[in-house]
């Protein structure tokens, strides 16, 4: 009797715990014999995001570099120089648009098609 309460209490438990898990969401799928099986989605990994952090730079150096090829690097230089005397803010916007060997290559790249 004590097995039979203990196993009753186990599959009870296990319902408990598939209903919160459909409780976010489910398939249903038609098994070769006609069975519709019904399972709790898989939950996806919310971690940081590494792709859109990825995005967000090439962004940036793209930006850098239409503005440099845009403005000429003599020009986009003086410019920079210009921020750099002013505030802190415009120090570290200074600091951030400075030249590099990227944005060279791309606003390189760029130059033919803007021009």
């Amino acid at each position: 009797m004590v097995e039979t309460h203990e196993d009753f209490e186990e599959r009870l438990n296990v319902l408990g715990r598939k209903h919160t898990a459909m409780g976010k969401g489910y398939t249903t799928r038609v098994r070769g014999d006609g069975l519709i099986v019904v399972k709790p989605k898989r939950q996806t990994r919310r971690g940081f995001p590494v792709r859109g952090l990825l995005g967000l730079v090439v962004g940036f150096f793209l930006f850098k570099a239409f503005m440099m090829a845009s403005l000429g690097e003599t020009t986009y230089g003086e410019r920079i120089g210009k921020l750099s005397d002013g505030t802190a803010l415009e120090q570290a916007g200074a600091w951030l648009m400075q030249l590099d060997p990227a944005t060279r290559y791309l606003a390189g790249l760029l130059e033919p098609v803007i021009g």
